[in-house]
């Protein structure tokens, strides 16, 4: 039993993680012991500069152009509702034909709808009558036929 108190056990801290070897403690213990420290300057370290400022943000700035989306314009909203009244079709009758909300029919109609080709293809099959191209107001299926 006398073996068991002469040994001795030691009992070592664990090495220090790299996060606590950065700190400030760490490096200037590490100066005060004579130990060869190594120091490097990020560039832009800790700025945290995600968004950086370009040059064009003044002619941005300075812009006045206001974008909009095109809008259909007035005669297509009254070719519409020509070929709507001469199938005796109201509004919300074309626009169930259609499967649309009546609410697009009368944004078409008014002007106020921004133009979408598939919505007007339906319409010119259910009224008749082409609202695209440059023969806007023909019928749609009797022009001459090429061969």
């Amino acid at each position: 039993m006398s073996d068991d108190w002469d040994k001795v056990v030691v009992l070592r801290k664990k090495a220090p993680k790299a996060a606590q070897m950065k700190s400030e403690g760490a490096v200037n213990q590490a100066i005060r012991s004579g130990m060869a420290v190594e120091t490097q300057q990020k560039y832009n370290a800790g700025t945290n500069k995600q968004h950086v400022v370009t040059k064009n943000t003044a002619k941005l700035d300075q812009e006045h152009d206001e974008l909009k989306h095109s809008k259909v314009s007035l005669d297509v909203g009254k070719l519409i509702q020509q070929g709507r009244q001469a199938k005796n079709l109201s509004q919300k009758e074309l626009a169930t034909k259609i499967n649309e909300k009546p609410q697009i029919i009368q944004e078409y109609e008014q002007g106020k709808a921004i133009p979408n080709n598939v919505v007007l293809g339906k319409v010119e099959k259910v009224i008749g009558m082409k609202l695209r191209g440059k023969d806007k107001g023909q019928p749609l299926f009797g022009g001459p036929k090429k061969k």
